[in-house]
């Protein structure tokens, strides 16, 4: 769907824009609320330490992956845990730090004075002299004559434009996020041990089914191929929607591989989420995507079904 597709089908739809940039239409970001907040480095440069541990050590243990924090991630993290200091009516319920990125939980108890936005804003820049003392060793941005004072501060800047915010709504969702914050090294070390198991594939559409060699291996290796996809509008031709889950459980049960499609496609940073991550890591599912991917909520046309639907069929043959 396009902007001005979207646009026309819902006038108050305003202009799209990027998830760091994208806010709750309606919410009062004053009020009573629990966020999930994530902020990027600018470039996603790694400032805040790196991943240590095992991916085979058991969850809790000190071998569990985790961070080891660098000096910078350090004074971050002192600066998160600080908002509570300057803001009483918000607790600081947890923190995840990250190489380039961070996630937290904070915790709106009272009404504030001013949006969430402009402390977050604020503890960016309690970041960025942390920033500069400790990388740039200066403690005042210095004028540079081939710079306007604009371009030189935005050079100095630690964090991407914007963040991304989660407001809490479900039940559950509060126990999903910890586990989702503290199993986050685990992904990305997981991830970087074994990136054979989490390359993106693409190159799908028109017939085209050159899998990339772990596609082809994953095929070759099991006898018992089969070929699911997942789409937001039912025809004749698919699966229920809620027979899918079923199903799919049912495969896992059995220990059987699964080759999945999807409409939406995969970044480059993608990395599935719970049940279907540690069926990826164990070599048990193969997320394949033949369309870009696009933060759009879509619904899938009656032809991307079709078009799924054949693939499928292909798969399954060979």
């Amino acid at each position: 769907m396009t902007d001005h597709t979207d646009r026309s089908n819902n006038p108050f739809a305003g202009e799209k824009k990027p998830s760091m940039l994208r806010r709750c239409s309606g919410n009062d970001y004053r009020s009573r609320r629990m966020y999930m907040i994530t902020m990027t480095t600018a470039n996603r440069t790694p400032w805040f330490g790196q991943i240590v541990g095992s991916t085979n050590a058991p969850w809790g243990s000190e071998d569990f992956p985790h961070i080891a924090l660098s000096p910078l991630g350090r004074a971050v993290g002192h600066c998160w845990f600080d908002i509570h200091t300057h803001h009483p009516e918000i607790e600081v319920v947890m923190l995840q730090m990250m190489p380039d990125h961070l996630h937290g939980i904070l915790f709106v108890k009272e009404e504030l004075t001013r949006p969430l936005g402009k402390v977050i804003n604020g503890f960016k820049v309690g970041c960025n002299k942390a920033f500069r003392k400790l990388i740039l060793h200066e403690e005042q941005p210095a004028f540079n004559k081939s710079l306007t004072p604009k371009q030189y501060e935005r050079s100095q800047l630690l964090w991407a434009k914007g963040y991304n915010d989660r407001i809490l709504f479900q039940d559950g969702q509060y126990e999903r996020w910890k586990k989702y914050l503290y199993t986050n090294p685990y992904r990305l070390l997981m991830k970087r041990e074994h990136p054979e198991l989490f390359k993106v594939q693409r190159d799908l559409r028109y017939g085209n089914l050159s899998f990339s060699a772990v596609g082809n291996r994953f095929l070759l290796d099991y006898p018992e191929k089969i070929a699911l996809r997942c789409s937001r509008s039912m025809t004749t031709e698919d699966i229920e929607k809620k027979k899918q889950k079923t199903i799919m459980r049912a495969l896992v049960d059995g220990s059987f591989p699964v080759v999945f499609l999807q409409e939406n496609g995969l970044t480059s940073l993608a990395k599935p989420g719970g049940t279907r991550f540690a069926l990826c890591a164990a070599g048990k599912l193969l997320i394949l995507a033949p369309w870009e991917h696009h933060n759009e909520r879509r619904n899938i046309t009656r032809s991307q079904c079709l078009e799924l639907n054949d693939m499928a069929q292909m798969l399954a043959r060979q």
